[in-house]
């Protein structure tokens, strides 16, 4: 059952209330007013409301939905684990009175993860523009200047090798299989544990790949031979088992069904993969062919893919990229999490397009880095009725494209268009968005879509207090 909003007040709540009152935070304060709007507590309790068909009414009393919004955003303003959550709000008066449990128990961190992932993708996305739209009443963007910029965030995984992944196939195909024969009755499977014969293939394969002799070089095949031929008999194992459960040749325990189930599950799920990076280790060490289409990255992160941003120190990053949208005061309006990778040019026109849809008339300022550029793109701008189109051209200038660059409007759109690296440096290593820790695909865009949410609320604050700030005689 979702927990309720209006709470009495227990008798010994008064000590409590006095000594927080005496704490003030100015930017905690100004995110809880913003907090305290109807519609983003009415999408919270929907959201709760979505884990059993009878959650509104039925069952245990859960985390009422103006806390764990609260919660979720203190979370990402100051960039903590579930854990540290859980341990700074019981430590501190301060966060127990941004989050509502004031004198009540703080729940586990269990618990509020769990809650969390309620919220989902398309909640954490009608939450954003809920924000957005606060911030539209208030005056703080109006939507006249635009500026976009995309960037790599990485998925929580290791770097990707061929040996790396099969080992990690080895290890969870023959975790669930272990499960499913000790919950299974009477079962005379022999399930053999490979950790130790992976260890040494793993050794042989990283001291031959740091020398380049013929030899060498042989024997760094024969190693991922063997290593995917211990794959390929513990997978072939795996099928069998999954075929035995579905014509009752093995038959679960009643105490062990669920972690059977489970298992079985598991086994369905990572079997496909597997054999992708068995097509894709055979096609790039027998075959010699590197660039394999579909390539899987991670067993447990399959959604990943491989961005090259042109960086020095970090040529190749794996994880998702995302295209940022920003107005005026520093706002994100809106994001987007690409499907692989995604070229800037083909992201130049939705961008705009979303601005549209949210504001209802295009700005009168997008500019955007030359990564975007092109004469269909420029001229689309135009169309949509964009004003000053700040696209800097690729290659060799013109004599009329380089008097029009710089043009006084040009060099300052590409002045203003700068501010958004600072914008994104701010969201990676301030509200943590460098890397994302929530698993699965949902649960990545979940962590984009917070982090961003927290960056406005934040945003939206300070912007109250400057213009709250009572100005001199002078003006």
């Amino acid at each position: 059952m979702i927990g309720k909003t209006i709470r009495p007040a227990s008798l010994f709540a008064f000590a409590f209330f006095k000594e927080a009152a005496a704490i003030n935070d100015p930017m905690l304060d100004a995110i809880d007013q913003l907090l305290e709007d109807a519609e983003l507590l009415a999408l919270s309790t929907q959201l709760l409301a979505g884990r059993r068909p009878g959650s509104c009414k039925i069952g245990r009393e859960g985390i009422a939905p103006d806390r764990l919004l609260r919660c979720v955003v203190l979370k990402h303003i100051k960039g903590w684990s579930y854990r540290q959550l859980h341990r700074e709000l019981r430590a501190s008066l301060l966060y127990r009175r941004f989050t509502r449990f004031y004198e009540d128990p703080i729940p586990d961190f269990s618990n509020l993860c769990r809650a969390f992932a309620l919220f989902g993708k398309e909640g954490t996305e009608q939450i954003h523009r809920r924000i957005v739209q606060q911030a539209r009443q208030a005056a703080i963007i109006v939507g006249k200047k635009l500026r976009t910029d995309t960037t790599a965030v990485e998925t929580n995984i290791h770097h990707p090798t061929d040996s790396s992944l099969l080992a990690d196939s080895l290890r969870v195909m023959t975790r669930y299989l272990q499960r499913i024969v000790e919950g299974c009755q009477d079962s005379e499977l022999r399930i053999v544990n490979h950790a130790r014969a992976v260890k040494y293939r793993l050794l042989e394969i990283s001291r031959a790949s740091r020398i380049f002799t013929k030899a060498a070089q042989e024997q760094l095949t024969q190693s991922y031979k063997k290593l995917m031929g211990l794959t390929q008999g513990v997978k072939a194992q795996a099928a069998a088992v999954l075929l035995a459960l579905q014509k009752s040749q093995l038959v679960a325990q009643p105490e062990a069904f669920t972690k059977v189930l489970l298992a079985e599950a598991g086994l369905k799920h990572y079997l496909p993969l597997v054999e992708k990076v068995l097509h894709q280790t055979e096609a790039r060490i027998c075959q010699q062919q590197t660039r394999h289409p579909d390539k899987i990255l991670s067993l447990f992160e399959p959604h990943s893919a491989v961005i090259r941003k042109g960086k020095a120190h970090k040529p190749n990053e794996f994880g998702r990229l995302v295209r940022i949208d920003e107005v005026e005061n520093g706002l994100v309006s809106n994001y987007f999490v690409a499907p692989g990778n995604l070229g800037d040019q083909q992201q130049w026109i939705p961008a705009l397009e979303a601005h549209v849809d949210l504001f209802g008339r295009a700005p009168r300022l997008a500019c955007a880095d030359r990564g975007f550029w092109s004469s269909p793109n420029e001229k689309a701008a135009l169309e949509l009725g964009v004003k000053q189109v700040v696209l800097p051209a690729c290659g060799r200038l013109s004599s009329r494209r380089a008097l029009r660059q710089k043009e006084r409007w040009f060099r300052r759109g590409q002045g203003w268009r700068a501010g958004i690296e600072a914008r994104l440096s701010t969201l990676k290593h301030r509200f943590g968005m460098r890397r994302a820790f929530y698993k699965s695909e949902i649960g990545f865009e979940r962590h984009v879509g917070w982090c961003i949410i927290a960056h406005n609320l934040v945003a939206m604050s300070r912007a109250d207090r400057k213009s709250a700030k009572p100005s001199c005689r002078s003006g």
